[in-house]
Parts: structure tokens; sequence; C-alpha cells
């Protein structure tokens, strides 16, 4: 009888959790990752000699579940999909097998504006949107025609009743041209100005631009950055993230009355062969998007990453690494130096982010769940933890929803 008593009461505590879990507010959760380089040895190391093919899933792995935890994780593809021959700085093409590992582990959009977008011309430009339509990735900031910018420029994430839009622009593409009827949105105040007029037509609740600017290997954002940022501001973009340093620059959120404006200057690099001091590392920044009355972003924070570089079955291999997690102690290197790299590249980023950020702070290294703010709290004093952790896990492992219109 007793065992019947408590199956049924945890039954019931289940139903109530899912009940709370269920918010009134709806959400849409969003991850933003940096620069995804394919240096040579990044494509040497992704060959697998047993297979006779490529794969760079450990560059990805452990970070995986972060990225799979949100509904959007989106990212900066510095690499053009060309085809062979594969090669690395200065006119970057990387095997398929690199969008391939994105979309295994979560990444459901990659901007495709930066100043690498015509390494090698047009036909790379459209190859690399065909492999991106062909593996089902949304994608935008480089176009194949004009039919295609029309469609594509202005990407719309969706979640319920929650309208994200979407924009990419690159300040050049290092002097190379591209040609009609490709297309690769520029840095140009009349073209952004006619591309906003237009998101406004489309019922969005926030609208994010992903811009590729600023000055390489600089701490802080220069002037450009910051006109444009306050020109994004009055025009009425929401969100501004930034790629091209290859480090990290600090973030500001304002909220001013009911409005609020939220700036990335640079997530640094998410993966590359770069191994100097501030070039080994980068951060993912994570939102939501909460919408009741009206749209708002909350949950603001960042999670630093290190790029390791390690040798292995007589190869090297690259793995990104969340740096505060436990799990890739000192313990974890098999080189004493690479730990204490990771750690100081580490607190270098958070001293810069405790001096300059404005309202955003470090993040758990771990799949957040958002759970209602409101929920009583006598109740999840009282619950067994154990069905809190298995539904939380349950509720970051559904399917996300994705669609462009």
């Amino acid at each position: 009888m007793n065992l019947l008593c408590d199956f049924f009461k945890r039954i019931l505590s289940i139903l109530l959790l899912f009940h709370l879990l269920s918010p009134t507010a709806q959400e849409m959760s969003l991850l933003f990752l940096g620069d995804i380089m394919g240096h040579g040895p990044q494509i040497k190391s992704a060959w697998n000699d047993s297979l006779k093919k490529y794969d760079y899933n450990e560059v990805f792995e452990p970070v995986g579940d972060i990225i799979s935890s949100v509904d959007f994780a989106i990212a900066n593809l510095e690499v053009t999909l060309a085809g062979p021959p594969f090669d690395g700085y200065p006119q970057f093409s990387s095997p398929d097998e690199l969008a391939e590992a994105c979309k295994n582990n979560g990444i459901d959009v990659l901007v495709t504006a930066n100043n690498h977008s015509c390494d090698r011309g047009d036909k790379g430009i459209q190859r690399t949107n065909q492999v991106l339509d062909s593996l089902g990735l949304l994608h935008t900031g480089t176009f194949s025609n004009q039919k295609n910018r029309d469609s594509l420029n202005l990407l719309i994430l969706t979640k319920e009743d929650i309208r994200v839009g979407l924009l990419n622009y690159t300040y050049g593409t290092n002097g190379i041209p591209f040609h009609a009827p490709t297309y690769v949105n520029l840095l140009d105040s009349s073209l952004i100005l006619k591309d906003l007029k237009f998101a406004r037509t489309k019922n969005l609740d926030k609208l994010i631009v992903f811009v590729h600017w600023g000055a390489e290997y600089q701490d802080q954002p220069n002037e450009y950055q910051k006109i444009f940022n306050q020109f994004f501001k009055r025009n009425g973009v929401d969100i501004v993230i930034g790629s091209h340093p290859h480090v990290v620059q600090p973030m500001h959120y304002i909220k001013d009355k009911d409005e609020d404006f939220l700036t990335v200057y640079s997530l640094g690099n998410f993966v590359s062969n770069q191994r100097d001091f501030r070039k080994d590392g980068g951060v993912m920044f994570r939102c939501s998007i909460v919408k009741g009355d009206k749209a708002s972003i909350n949950d603001k924070e960042y999670i630093l990453t290190w790029v390791n570089k390690f040798y292995k079955n007589e190869k090297w291999h690259y793995e990104v690494l969340p740096c505060s997690n436990k799990m890739f102690g000192k313990e974890y290197f098999t080189r004493n130096e690479d730990y204490a790299k990771m750690i100081a590249y580490s607190n270098h980023a958070k001293n810069l982010f405790a001096e300059y950020n404005n309202d955003i702070q470090e993040g758990s290294p771990y799949p957040k769940i958002h759970i209602q703010k409101n929920e009583p709290q006598e109740l999840m004093h009282q619950t067994n933890t154990k069905w809190i952790k298995k539904l939380s896990l349950l509720k970051y492992r559904k399917k996300k929803h994705r669609d462009a219109k």
C-alpha cells in the first residue's frame, strides 16, 4: 500500500511539474557562437584515414549539449564550402563535413557574410549556399541570386507566437569582388535602412543584426563599430552581435523604459588554429526572448570557450572546451601548459568583461533550463529534486522548432 501511495505521489509530482514548466509567457532561447574558421591544420586534423573521409564532430562535442539545449544556435561560418582543393588562409575552402558537424551538434543557423565570403569567387558563394540548403541549415548574409536575397535576406525565426528577425552584414570581402547574380551583404547604411524598413513590416518581436566588423585582435570596439552600433539602435535593431576581431570584446545591455538594446561587440574565435594568447578562445553568448504583453531580452549571459589542440594517435586534434566546466580541469589535459593557457585566456576575458560589460554576467557552462520564475517556492522545496532534473532533461531534449519565413 505504501509503495502504491508513493507511486501516485510521484505521478502527481510529475504532472504538477509539467504544468509549472509550461510558462504562461512564451520564450525563445538563443545562443550565439563566434568565428568558425578552417585553417590548413584543422582540415588535416579532420581527415579520418580509416573511414577515408573528413569528420569534425569531435571539435563540437564538449559543448554540444549547451548548443543543442537552445531553440536557435547561430554561428559565423568564416570559410567557404567551395569544394576541393581544400585550404585555409588566405582563401578558405573547407570540406562539407564541417557544416555537417555544425548541424550534428545543434547549430541551427550559419551567417555567411564576412571578409572571406568571396575567397573562392562567385562559384564558392553559390556552392556554400547549396551545401547549407542540402543539410537543412538556415543561413543568411550571402546569396546565389537576387531571388534568393529577396526571400532569404531577412531570416525569421519562430517559436509559438514569437517572431525574431536576423540580418547579416560584413565590412568587406578582402578586396575580392562578387558579380551578379551572386550577392554579399555589405555594411552599407543605405542598404541596411532599406532592409530595416522591410523588416518593420513583418510583425517582429525582436530584430537581430549579426555584423562582421571592427579591428582584428583589439580588445575594445573602435569608433567605426560604435557609430554603426548607434545607427542600429536608432533604426530599431534590438540585438547586435559582432564578429571578425578574433578576440572577445565587451558586451552592453541597456534598458530604457520599455525598450531594451543589447550589443556583443565581438564573440572572438569559436574554433581556429590561431594559438596566440587571446586568439585561442572565444565566448558563446546566451539569452532568451520572453514574450508576455511585450517581448524582452532576458537571461543574458556569456560562456567562455577555449580551443584545445592536442596530439593523439599520431595527429593533432581540436576541440572547443567550456572553460568553467570543472570536467575540464588540470587533470583533463595531457600537457600542463595547455591548461595554463586556458586559464590565462579565461582570466583575461573575465577581467575584461568585469571592467567593461554592462549588465551581462558569466553563465553556467551547462545546458540551461528556463523554468517559470513565479512558481511557488514551497513546491520547489518539497518536491524530490531528482524528478526536476529528469523533467529538465526531457524539456531541453525536445525537438527544437525551426522555421524560416
